[in-house]
């Protein structure tokens, strides 16, 4: 195993745990502020706005800034702003800090993303891809529930110290470990905007929006769905864990085949799957042990849409990955966004036990896209492929 993308995989950890831990404080954070628990969700919003927003544009911005130096100031600007939000005297000012937070991600998940595409030879792209999500999915089975844990036990605030000194952690690891990385060619927002203009980039970049808003409806509010086996702060902490380590084990899995397999089928079977599991969710949820199976598949499929996702953009124009990846980056948290706001709206409308069923429709539309995606993919590749055999004329 490279050790360069094991030491991006630990940044990408510490990110998704501050990502993910939110929603498992939830109602300490609503109680803590004298808030609805749909209000202390636009956190979660808010972050992700943040994140989405930035990611492109910093990326254009900071183009000459060497990749390490990079990574570490976004690690940097993490740790201080979840600093910020675990001393927060009200409601406002976490806010502020979530965004803050929401840039030091923005700062660093493209950028250590395309750091990994770009230091593999070209047939172990997706292999280097899966590795690094797979942080974010280690973050879900490690880190998101030790710090509910710790949250129930004692103050939701120790949970952002507790990720703040995960962020040190990961800076001080790609400081000793990850040694020069050439810098990709400068270029402006503008042209990083352009690839929005192909069709293929366009529905892909669509099925991620689609694929996480439909994943984090229920994520973002786990809390309040599941709130009828929620007991103690162990059993939450523990189908987190489920989620989670479920999630690992597709990206483990998908660094196997996903250089060999289709993605849009990998796709299908993923999205197909996770909309049948939600679709019962209003009544698995119900009982631990169907509500830890649901999670398990969940977290499985909900975890296999970034791989395949990061894999086509990637294999759609090498040359500016990295320009691609941030679009993508910009899409997953514009769907964490639109599910934070979608699902406060669900809530108060059918009640949390049934958010889910929203969930569905996203997903449905998610095939929709992915399918278009493929279509248009495949054909460029067949045109391209007819060029080339082609006979050369003297």
């Amino acid at each position: 195993m490279d050790k360069r993308l094991l030491v991006l995989a630990l940044g990408m950890f510490a990110l998704g745990t501050d990502t993910f831990v939110v929603a498992g404080v939830l109602p300490q954070i609503a109680h803590s502020f004298n808030v609805d628990i749909a209000i202390a969700g636009q956190l979660t919003t808010v972050y992700a706005i943040a994140y989405a927003l930035l990611a492109p544009t910093v990326a254009a911005v900071a183009g000459n800034v060497p990749r390490k130096q990079l990574m570490l100031a976004a690690l940097i600007v993490f740790v201080l702003s979840n600093l910020a939000t675990a001393m927060a005297p009200t409601f406002a000012i976490a806010l502020i800090s979530r965004a803050f937070a929401g840039l030091g991600a923005a700062m660093y998940a493209p950028t250590a993303t395309g750091t990994g595409a770009t230091i593999v030879a070209p047939e172990r792209r997706g292999h280097a891809i899966a590795i690094i999500v797979a942080g974010l999915t280690a973050a879900t089975a490690l880190g998101s529930p030790i710090g509910t844990v710790l949250g129930g036990l004692n103050d939701w605030r120790w949970t952002m110290y507790f990720v703040s000194a995960i962020g040190v952690a990961a800076g001080l690891g790609i400081g000793g470990l990850l040694h020069h990385v050439p810098l990709p060619p400068k270029i402006a927002l503008r042209d990083r905007l352009a690839p929005l203009r192909d069709a293929r980039v366009g529905w892909t970049l669509l099925t991620t929006y689609l694929g996480m808003a439909g994943n984090f409806l229920v994520y973002v509010y786990f809390s309040v769905v599941f709130d009828r086996v929620l007991v103690n702060a162990f059993i939450f902490g523990a189908l987190l864990v489920v989620w989670g380590v479920s999630g690992t084990v597709t990206n483990v899995v998908l660094s196997r085949v996903l250089d060999r397999v289709s993605p849009t089928k990998l796709m299908f079977a993923v999205l197909a799957v996770q909309a049948i599991d939600m679709a019962f969710l209003p009544w698995t949820s119900a009982s631990v042990w169907s509500a830890a199976l649901a999670i398990a598949v969940w977290g499985a499929t909900g975890w296999g849409i970034q791989g395949p996702q990061q894999f086509r953009l990637v294999n759609i124009a090498p040359s500016i990955a990295p320009v691609l990846l941030g679009l993508n980056t910009a899409a997953t948290y514009l769907g964490v966004t639109t599910a934070g706001i979608l699902g406060a709206v669900g809530i108060h409308l059918m009640g949390a036990h049934y958010l889910s069923f929203l969930s569905v429709g996203v997903f449905v539309l998610a095939i929709f896209t992915s399918y278009m995606a493929g279509r248009r993919i495949d054909a460029r590749h067949t045109a391209a492929s007819a060029i080339a055999s082609q006979p050369v004329r003297a």
